[in-house]
């Protein structure tokens, strides 16, 4: 801004100055400079301590200083892009906004993230503390896998599937390198390690049909020899094995009898003895069932179970007395696209769903409540008082993706946000529900890892995208309470 005649304007408070000082002549100006030389002299006398003002005669309340939980996280800061060590920044993560209250008594009383469980209104859990984890795949830059799980997430448990077929290509020979490091990187970060062993060599099978998929060894006893190679190596340094995956389904029982339970159990029980026999202190899980809610045979044998409703699988495995033989019941549940607090009989229904299964078709194994309160209510009804650990839940998001798996529709219906808030709220309600005693969301970071692309089925579920940068979902775990 310029004035008429081409110099720079003036402030009103500069000109404001220059006109007072124009009209002080003579005394005036004497007497105004001798009270300008007092009023400085008084500020340096009072700011070298020589006079002390009068203050009010009361005592301050000193302010609290701020405290940081033991269970509370700082955010994620970065994290690598495609697995070649560059890094992007990653979003401060925000809590789950619709966290469930607290239990306990009064009102105005916020959830605690101390280090007791009663703090929170919640009890101890019979069993040890709930085991807060995730499934990653840890044989892929394992020391910064860990330190994301650990010192971002905040969880205290790992799963690593271990895939004895991919690395034992004939008898006798395993390639632990991958593991080695992975268990080493877990153990540096104290990360309690889950093991989850599937997969049998095509050397250890005879039976291969139309369409091989994975499947036991034909002598049991080669898995579990394999087991107790696994354990005697890692020993004291993993922490619990699931023996086998989802074994109601032929894609994980492929064999000539089909699926059956009681031939599951025997496996079970095998692998029970050879892991406590080396180590006492593993909890060992049942393998989860896959949440079906219904049943089917080979159209070429009758006789030949291809898939079997989990809660008939179950109440099979209860009656051949898997209870004996299992720490913990193994439980899986994707959530599809109902939230995690919803049952099937709820009459839950959401009109702008693609994928209407839920809706159209109410059943059991839609629900992550109904599944999980099943298999606890048919454990209860057994006489037993087993906890539930379960090894995969999360819900799948192709929110941001370019594209998503076949037959995947429901990760079309679930956005990103839904997805961190689903995520969270099944910790919490597993954690409340007091039957669960070990939690693994599905997954960490397969999107980037496996190298397949959008049409991976596990790839929706990661919480980490494409590129390796954070998810919603990432944040919200992170800054999640963990009630021990």
């Amino acid at each position: 801004m310029q004035d008429l005649d081409g110099g720079k304007m003036k402030s009103p408070f500069q000109q404001h100055l220059e006109d007072a000082f124009s009209q002080l002549q003579g005394q005036r100006l004497i007497i105004v400079g001798g009270i300008w030389i007092v009023v400085i002299g008084l500020a340096l006398a009072c700011a070298f301590g020589l006079i002390r003002l009068p203050t009010q005669s009361r005592e301050v309340e000193p302010t609290p200083t701020p405290t940081t939980s033991a269970d509370s996280q700082a955010a994620p800061t970065s994290t690598p892009e495609n697995g070649e060590g560059g890094f992007v920044t990653l979003p401060t993560p925000t809590p789950e906004p619709n966290a469930p209250a607290s239990e306990t008594e009064g009102e105005g009383e916020e959830e605690s993230s101390g280090e007791s469980p009663e703090a929170s209104g919640l009890p101890a859990l019979p069993w040890g503390d709930f085991g807060y984890g995730i499934a990653a795949h840890g044989i892929s830059m394992p020391y910064y896998t860990m330190d994301q799980i650990k010192g971002q997430l905040g969880l205290s448990w790992v799963k690593q599937q271990v895939r004895w077929d991919h690395f034992s290509t004939e008898p006798g020979s395993m390639d632990w390198s991958g593991y080695d490091a992975m268990v080493d990187a877990a153990q540096e970060k104290e990360l309690k390690v889950m093991m989850s062993v599937v997969g049998a060599p095509d050397w250890s099978r005879t039976y291969f049909d139309d369409n091989p998929q994975a499947a036991p060894p034909d002598d049991f006893t080669l898995y579990t020899e394999f087991l107790a190679e696994m354990v005697e190596r890692y020993k004291g340094r993993i922490h619990a094995v699931e023996v086998w995956n989802e074994q109601n389904l032929d894609r994980e029982w492929d064999t000539a009898e089909g699926v059956q339970a009681a031939r599951y159990v025997e496996l079970l029980r095998m692998s029970y003895q050879t892991i406590k026999s080396r180590d006492p202190n593993i909890i060992v899980i049942s393998g989860a069932l896959s949440p079906v809610g219904s049943s089917a045979t080979d159209p070429a044998n009758p006789d030949r179970v291809i898939y079997m409703d989990d809660f008939d699988y179950m109440d099979q495995m209860i009656a051949a007395g898997f209870l004996d033989y299992a720490d913990c019941v193994g439980a899986h549940h994707n959530g599809i696209n109902m939230p995690p607090d919803v049952a099937w009989d709820e009459g839950y229904n959401d009109p702008e769903a693609q994928f209407r299964g839920p809706f159209d078709n109410p059943n059991h194994s839609w629900s992550f409540k109904s599944t999980l309160w099943g298999y606890h209510e048919r454990i209860q009804q057994a006489g037993q008082n087993k906890p539930l650990c379960v090894t995969e839940f999360g819900w799948a998001s192709a929110d941001g993706f370019d594209g998503y798996p076949p037959g995947f529709e429901f990760a079309l219906d679930n956005t990103a946000e839904e997805q961190a808030q689903w995520d969270v709220k099944a910790f919490q309600l597993m954690r409340r529900w007091g039957f669960v005693h070990l939690a693994f969301l599905w997954n960490l970071d397969y999107s980037y890892k496996g190298g397949i692309g959008p049409t991976d089925p596990n790839a929706p579920y990661s919480i980490l995208d494409f590129q390796g940068a954070a998810r919603p979902a990432y944040g919200a775990i992170g800054e999640m309470q963990k009630i021990p």
